[in-house]
């Protein structure tokens, strides 16, 4: 396989990070754009990116992109591009996809072009009129952006943000690239202790482990590629490997709590299945009465937003309780907490030091950070 392009979408807000995560994991010609970062790669990054990305959503292993202001550009162009490289006679290939300030705005018939233009392609390559479709899953996504379509391979299967260790939550639960990138914002190494006093299923104490730990977060699940015959198995084996031998291990003190006793039992099985129970304690607390002795410290947490009238009310109440334990901790104590309410800081009752606008899905959100310089 040639020189490749991957692209992984995120969470708005998240592209920096993602980009210095991709950096970081030595891929060149990293840029970040509205909700994507892009980067060039060889076909043992699908596997080291699929494995360590924290940030990212999933990754695309781009394979064109071309004009297409109309259906015949659209179907010429798809057909053109070298679908045999990647997909096998058998492979399945369900096309999905959007399309943004385009000519082409209808979905479904997009969807139809390509499927028949790659079909025609894989046809004439493998001799067939019908193709099987009973091998593995090739989960080919289009963009059609201004006019210029990118067609694209899901590497990753199942969202990157299911790392394989909730297998239930609570109500509103926060995505886990979310909460990763909440404790990195926050500039968390493992030294000081961090906490979560609205833990809810345990995302933010449970991301920071794995972050303490310096742990790949998709080494305890399965992704597509793994069954495609372009990304040798070889390739997922060493990427596995390489992860597991970075890994830290030390003492650390990370703590979640909830009043709910049936979150907090459930944010504990979490944390075994995500192999980080011997390095985070959850118990059931009161966020209103929180309170650490030590010295310094941090908490990360993302407390009920109240989206609804009563609920509204109720949230405001929860802030004011927890300002007010806010205000006996120590200036040395870091808070970065997570809400869309418009008027948190009033109740909370002190103006944030920094305020970084996120978004949890499709919510609109500030990241407020207190004891930050």
């Amino acid at each position: 396989m040639r020189e490749l392009e991957l692209l992984i979408p995120t969470l708005f807000g998240l592209e920096g990070l993602c980009a210095e995560e991709l950096r970081r994991l030595g891929l060149p010609e990293v840029k970040a754009e509205n909700g994507r970062v892009g980067c060039k790669a060889r076909p043992e990054d699908i596997p080291r990116v699929n494995l360590n990305l924290r940030t990212g959503e999933r990754v695309l292993l781009v394979v064109g992109r071309y004009h297409a202001a109309d259906f015949e550009a659209l179907f010429e162009g798809a057909k053109a591009l070298p679908w045999e490289d990647y997909i096998p006679r058998e492979g399945a290939f369900p096309v999905k996809g959007h399309c943004l300030n385009s000519a082409l705005h209808a979905v479904p018939a997009c969807q139809s072009i390509v499927k028949k233009a790659v079909a025609a392609r894989l046809g004439a390559r493998y001799g067939l009129n019908t193709l099987p479709e009973t091998g593995a899953l090739y989960q080919i996504q289009f963009s059609i952006m201004k006019d210029t379509a990118m067609l694209m391979l899901d590497t990753s299967g199942a969202g990157l943000h299911k790392r394989g260790y909730r297998a239930q939550g609570v109500a509103a639960p926060l995505r886990e690239t979310l909460a990763a990138a909440m404790v990195l914002l926050s500039r968390y190494r493992g030294r000081d202790p961090l906490c979560d006093p609205f833990c809810g299923s345990g995302t933010i104490p449970i991301e920071a482990a794995l972050i303490a730990k310096n742990r790949a977060p998709g080494l305890n699940r399965s992704f597509s590629a793994q069954k495609w015959a372009c990304v040798e198995r070889e390739l997922w084996l060493r990427a596995a490997d390489e992860a597991m031998d970075k890994e830290f291990h030390g003492d650390y003190d990370i703590w979640g709590g909830d009043i709910d006793p049936k979150a907090v039992a459930i944010a504990r099985d979490n944390a075994v299945k995500a192999d980080v129970e011997d390095v985070v304690r959850f118990e059931v607390a009161d966020a209103t009465k929180f309170h650490r002795d030590a010295p310094v410290g941090r908490v990360v947490t993302n407390p009920p937003y109240g989206e609804r009238i009563m609920e509204k009310r109720e949230a405001e109440e929860l802030y004011r309780s927890f300002g007010k334990a806010w205000a006996k901790f120590p200036e040395t104590w870091k808070l970065y907490l997570l809400s869309s309410h418009t008027e948190f800081e009033r109740t909370f009752g002190k103006k944030a030091d920094k305020k970084r606008k996120l978004y949890n899905g499709m919510l609109k959100c500030d990241l407020f950070m207190y004891g930050v310089r």
